[in-house]
C-alpha cells in the first residue's frame, strides 16, 4: 500500500501557507497531503486574478496571491488542504477533470458522514453565483461541489515541472467575505474542524488505498517557505494584475 506523507499546519500565517505549498510543489517527489487553517483569516487571490476585479481585497484583514488560478477565497471558518504529487501518479492520470472528479468524490464521501449531500454542480445553476464579485464561492463549475443550492467547496491546480499542486477550500461556516456558500454547519451544526480532518483522512485513505505518515516539513522545505514567505503578501506580487 502507498504511504504518503501528512502535514498538519495549523494556524498559519498566510504568507507561510502560500510559501510552504510552493515549497512542497517543487520538493519531494513523495505524495504529500498538508491539512491546514489561517491565523490571521486572509483573502486570497487566484493567480491569473486582477486585484482591481475583486471589492471585497479591500475589507480582508490580510491578502496573498495563490500559485494556483480561479477566484478569490476568503480563508475563514474552512479547512484548507493541499496535495502535491508527481504528475504521473495515478490520481492525475488521464484528462485533467478526471483528477477533480477523484479529489472531490473523496471529499464528497468524507461530507456524507456529516449528513451533507454534496454532489458536483453539473449543468445547473447555483442560486450563490453571482457576477461581477471576483470571488470563488460566487462562481462556479460544472466540477464544483455543492448542497443546498450553493457552491461549498473550491480548489484549483498548479501542473509544473512534472509535479501537481491540488489546493482546496472546504467551508464549515459563513464569512462575511463569504456569504454565500454552503456551510458543514448547515447541516451538521456541532462539526469540528478535527472532526472535518479527520473523515477527510479516511476517505482518502479509503477511496485511494494509501495510508498517511505524520511529518513535519523537510529541512529543505521549511527553509525555502521561510524564505518566500513574504514574496506572497508583497503589494508587487498580490497586486502584479
Amino acid at each position: 500500500m502507498e504511504v504518503w506523507r501528512l502535514l498538519r499546519t495549523w494556524s498559519g500565517a498566510p504568507g507561510y501557507n502560500m510559501a510552504l505549498d510552493e515549497a512542497l510543489l517543487l520538493g519531494s517527489a513523495r505524495p504529500t497531503l498538508r491539512l491546514y487553517t489561517w491565523e490571521p483569516e486572509a483573502l486570497s487571490l487566484g493567480y491569473f486574478q486582477r486585484a482591481r476585479d475583486v471589492p471585497n481585497l479591500e475589507r480582508a484583514h490580510a491578502a496573498v496571491r495563490r500559485l494556483t488560478g480561479g477566484g478569490a477565497i476568503h480563508h475563514a471558518h474552512e479547512l484548507t488542504f493541499s496535495i502535491t504529487a508527481p504528475l504521473e501518479h495515478p490520481l492525475y492520470a488521464g484528462e485533467v477533470r478526471g483528477s477533480y472528479e477523484r479529489v472531490h468524490a473523496a471529499i464528497a464521501d468524507a461530507l456524507a458522514t456529516f449528513g451533507v449531500h454534496a454532489e458536483l454542480r453539473g449543468t445547473s445553476a447555483l442560486q450563490s453565483d453571482r457576477e461581477g464579485t471576483g470571488m470563488c464561492f460566487e462562481h462556479s463549475t460544472d466540477l464544483d461541489l455543492a448542497w443546498s443550492g450553493a457552491k461549498g467547496v473550491g480548489s484549483a491546480q498548479r501542473r509544473t515541472k512534472g509535479r501537481v499542486l491540488h489546493h482546496g477550500s472546504i467551508k464549515l461556516d459563513r464569512s462575511p467575505l463569504d456569504a454565500s456558500v454552503a456551510a458543514i454547519r448547515d447541516v451538521a451544526p456541532s462539526a469540528t474542524l478535527e472532526q472535518v480532518a479527520e473523515r477527510l483522512l479516511a476517505s482518502f485513505a479509503s477511496r485511494f488505498g494509501v495510508e498517511f505518515e505524520t511529518a513535519e516539513p523537510s529541512k529543505a522545505e521549511g527553509a525555502r517557505a521561510s524564505e518566500r514567505t513574504s514574496h506572497f503578501t508583497s503589494n508587487a506580487f498580490v497586486h502584479r494584475r
